[in-house]
């Protein structure tokens, strides 16, 4: 198996951009709620963002394990059948898309299971072919967060003179320690390909289960902002009204929830006033 990225990427429209920007999602670790691979592939839907480049899957994943379903059902393709014909296999896919009006590349993927420095050589390549400078991961996690408040973001750089800068974004830096992802080690890596790289992770209602339209967007504004970008978000406003008025009506009919819910809320909103009268 080649571990030379140029035989790995297999491009269809390539494209120099002006010290752009690539946003990266990965499905696995770090998306919950679909956030992080929602945003970016509702970002490429609204820019018309064109097909670029893919990563070849077939080095980077383990597709079948050994021991109980439930384990193994975590690494096999998802697959669909209709009336005994298939209808869809969804094996792993790694894609690059590119909009010059925002100077802009995106990346929606997964996350590897193998051989991550074989792949972060094929993003590096990808951003060198395309001039990219800057690197921003958007990620999300379930944590502590209700549904009738914003996504707390959670930022990490590469370089400490990154971080004054993103203060005004209402973030906080990440302090956490634990079993690490593919970003942190790639976040680990850039300052020797000369790439800046930030990662913003949202806290989103961890007692959800599901894609999460407001928490996507929430962190889709806040990143339009970070980027400099206008994007049209009225449909995603709609699905995200819709959503938060079906899940409020659920909580509701849990008594345990909705108190558990509440006392979130107080958790949220003290925290806020705090960090105000901090700052």
């Amino acid at each position: 198996m080649s571990d030379h990225p140029q035989e790995l990427i297999q491009y269809q429209d390539r494209r120099t951009l002006s010290g752009g920007t690539l946003l990266l999602a990965f499905s696995g670790w770090m998306d919950g709620g679909d956030v992080s691979t929602g945003t970016v592939r509702r970002l490429v839907d609204i820019l018309g963002a064109v097909p670029s480049a893919e990563i070849d899957p077939e080095p980077f994943y383990i597709l079948n394990v050994p021991g109980p379903m439930e384990i193994a059902a975590m690494f096999r393709p998802h697959i669909e059948y209709d009336d005994g014909v298939l209808a869809d296999i969804q094996m792993p896919e790694n894609r690059f898309f590119v909009d010059e009006a925002s100077n802009l590349m995106l990346f929606s993927g997964k996350e590897p299971h193998l051989r991550w420095r074989t792949f972060r050589d094929c993003i590096f390549e990808v951003c060198r072919d395309a001039n990219i400078k800057n690197i921003l991961f958007v990620g999300s996690f379930g944590g502590s967060v209700p549904h009738t408040r914003e996504p707390r973001l959670h930022v990490a750089c590469s370089h400490r003179d990154m971080l004054p800068g993103m203060k005004k974004y209402g973030v906080s830096r990440t302090g956490y320690s634990g079993p690490g992802s593919f970003v942190s080690y790639l976040l680990s890596q850039a300052d020797a390909a000369d790439l800046r790289m930030t990662s913003l992770v949202a806290e989103i209602p961890g007692y959800l289960t599901g894609i999460n339209p407001s928490s996507i967007l929430a962190v889709t504004r806040r990143l339009a902002t970070i980027l400099g970008i206008s994007p049209d978000l009225d449909e995603l406003r709609t699905a995200s009204t819709d959503w938060e008025l079906r899940v409020s009506s659920a909580v509701e009919e849990d008594s345990e929830l909705a108190d558990n819910v509440r006392q979130l809320e107080e958790d949220y909103d003290n925290l806020l006033l705090q960090q105000d009268d901090d700052s």
